[in-house]
Parts: C-alpha cells; structure tokens; sequence
C-alpha cells in the first residue's frame, strides 16, 4: 500500500519520511490541496531505477540496429570487411569521422 503524505508532512516530518524511504527502499506520495502532487525516495533507488530504465532503453536500441541489420543484410545491402575499414580509416584520417 503507497505510503501518502500531505506536503505540510513533508515541511514538518522530514527526518521521519527521509528515515523511512531509506529504511524500507520504498518512495512516499507527497500531496498538495489533496491532490497528488510529488514523489520522495532515497537516491540510491532513484539512482537504481535510472540505471535499469537506460539498460533497458539501450536494449531496446540495440535490438532495434540489429533488426535494421538484417533487414539490409535481407536486401542485399552489405559491404565487405575490406571495403568498410578502408572507408573508416579514410575519415578518421581526414577527420569526417
């Protein structure tokens, strides 16, 4: 069950709510008017929460190149080993790369 607290909470139990997002890893609903308002958590899951979404957004990145690949390699639309590390080496040299 979320734990929920109006933002005057917030203003005069911070240590307490600090305290418990620590302890128990978890984040508190902050509300305003008694609307929802905020989300508080400790930065260490904040942090563990960013860390998996661009793991996942990197995945899925990945997944979608891949696809792109064979469906030129499908196509007909490849290069040779040779061909491609020649065309690299030329931009790295003239800096276009």
């Amino acid at each position: 069950m979320p734990n929920i607290k109006s933002s005057t909470d917030l203003r005069n139990s911070y240590n307490t709510i600090s305290t418990f997002c620590h302890e128990n890893r978890e984040p508190v609903f902050i509300t305003k008017n008694g609307q929802g308002d905020l989300v508080v958590m400790s930065i260490d899951v904040y942090e563990e929460i960013t860390k998996k979404q661009n793991i996942e957004d990197s995945r899925e990145e990945l997944y979608n190149l891949l696809s792109e690949g064979r469906a030129d390699v499908s196509a007909g639309r490849v290069r040779s080993h040779k061909d491609v590390m020649t065309t690299l080496k030329r931009r790295i040299v003239d800096g276009s790369l």
